[in-house]
């Protein structure tokens, strides 16, 4: 049996979205579209959600001074505590002690959703959120634990979040890349592991957007080099790579090169009119807090966030770090919390104006969260806290989620989810459910299995979804 033959007939045993994409690495024109893939239905039709707008917290916030009040901490403050696996950090030596917050906590909305006191903006949105208090994680290391959140694997090199989703629907709008990430000026740790593509097509791993200067490098032609050039370059070149492709069907990345020339090409007249916020008017900058400090980074990038929904963008990521607060907690996350209060506050009611909130998929959360008691004893704010793989809070908004409701819950001093316990696989195959999409048909053959988000399946979250 010849190589082709042996592929068509391998392939074709698996029923599964994946045996689909991967006969587009063959020779057939038509399939190899799925490189870049058209707009596709989602495996759930009635799935409310058609984008996500995901807010990750790179550090590792910390939700027992955030939205998960523990006043049990207050009884046990700076007393000794130790427990057997617990985390050491650097800067402890065996001994540890409770740490109370620093922060006071009240409920806000109908729904009663505690939050400390310096997310005043986001109080006003409390019943739009679901928070979910039951995830687990594995790692405790900033690099392996953000590839876990992000890609479901520990140690990076598979596909993330945003690639899958870009996979499983397919674009809505063929001049932008269909992911797209606003990292600050520095990347969180891992790099840009955290959106890659992994094993599916590069025309599906996130587009970083530059937070300074221009988004994208060399976005604008060469002086000199008309739109007329670059088409008669763009369609020689494309001559010369069909001629090639027919010749050798198996180069599968020749594809996607040359549907990444073409994007690239369109990308130079869209994307600087929608990456464009002038247009906007100051009614809206001022409610991002567009224009002043602390709010104008992630004022801006939550408002850019929105107008790439707007255009049809399925799956953009927004980073905010860092909030690997060990020690001065106080001023650390007492810093953080008002860059980003304002601007979210703002996404979700300007999506909510807009009519896109019920089809947008907002979620918020970290790496993981952080521990009850830390390595340091002292006066005034220098007690911290450490890493925590067995408790954080997640919140989520739009998109078909159980708003209004608090799901789960951790013990009594914040160190470990005891209700509605769920592995972060979990939690991924609830995202992929809420965007119409099942992890176990939203796969991919390679390296000779079928490959899923979840790596090996789970279950959806069912007190997540509306």
């Amino acid at each position: 049996m010849s190589q082709p033959l042996r592929r068509d007939f391998l392939y074709g045993l698996g029923s599964s979205l994946g045996s689909v994409a991967f006969s587009a690495l063959l020779a057939d024109a038509a399939q190899a579209d799925n490189t870049s893939p058209a707009k596709q239905q989602p495996h759930f039709p009635k799935a409310k959600a058609k984008h996500c707008i995901f807010l990750y917290m790179e550090g590792g916030p910390s939700h027992i001074d955030t939205f998960d009040p523990k006043p049990k901490l207050n009884q046990l403050h700076l007393k000794e505590f130790q427990r057997a696996g617990q985390e050491q950090s650097a800067m402890s030596s065996g001994t540890r002690y409770y740490v109370q917050s620093p922060f006071q906590f009240a409920k806000h909305g109908e729904s009663g959703a505690d939050m400390c006191h310096l997310w005043k903006n986001l109080a006003g949105v409390a019943d739009e959120l679901c928070f979910y208090r039951g995830c687990k994680v594995e790692s405790v290391n900033h690099p392996t634990a953000n590839y876990h959140v992000n890609t479901g694997n520990q140690f990076g090199g598979d596909p993330s979040i945003g690639a899958w989703v870009n996979y499983g629907l397919g674009t809505e709008n063929d001049d932008l890349p269909g992911f797209i990430v606003l990292p600050e000026l520095a990347y969180p740790q891992g790099g840009s592991a955290n959106w890659s593509n992994g094993f599916l097509s590069t025309a599906l791993q996130g587009t970083p957007l530059r937070s300074q200067g221009s988004p994208i490098l060399d976005i604008e032609p060469p002086r000199g080099v008309t739109r007329e050039h670059q088409r008669k370059n763009l369609d020689f070149l494309q001559a010369l790579n069909q001629e090639h492709l027919a010749a050798h069907p198996e180069h599968d990345d020749l594809v996607a090169r040359m549907k990444n020339y073409e994007l690239a090409f369109r990308m130079q007249m869209e994307v600087p009119k929608t990456l464009q916020i002038d247009d906007e008017s100051q009614a809206t900058l001022d409610r991002y807090g567009v224009g002043v400090e602390p709010t104008d980074n992630f004022g801006r990038r939550c408002l850019l966030a929105r107008k790439l929904v707007e255009k049809g963008v399925r799956f953009v990521q927004v980073y905010a770090s860092t909030w690997d607060s060990h020690d001065y907690l106080a001023k650390a996350h007492g810093a953080l919390i008002p860059t980003v209060d304002q601007p979210i506050a703002a996404l979700i009611q300007d999506l909510r104006e807009r009519g896109l909130l019920d089809e947008t998929l907002i979620v918020w959360m970290g790496e993981f969260g952080r521990t009850p008691d830390n390595g340091i004893r002292g006066g005034g704010q220098a007690y911290g806290r450490d890493h925590n793989p067995d408790a954080m809070t997640i919140w989520m908004a739009g998109g078909g989620c159980n708003a209004g409701h608090t799901i789960g819950a951790t013990d009594e001093t914040g160190a470990t989810a005891v209700e509605n316990v769920h592995h972060v696989r979990d939690f991924h195959i609830t995202m992929l459910r809420l965007l119409g999409l099942d992890d176990n048909k939203l796969t991919y053959f390679h390296a000779g299995r079928f490959k899923q988000l979840s790596q090996f399946g789970g279950k959806t979250i069912d007190d997540l979804i509306a």
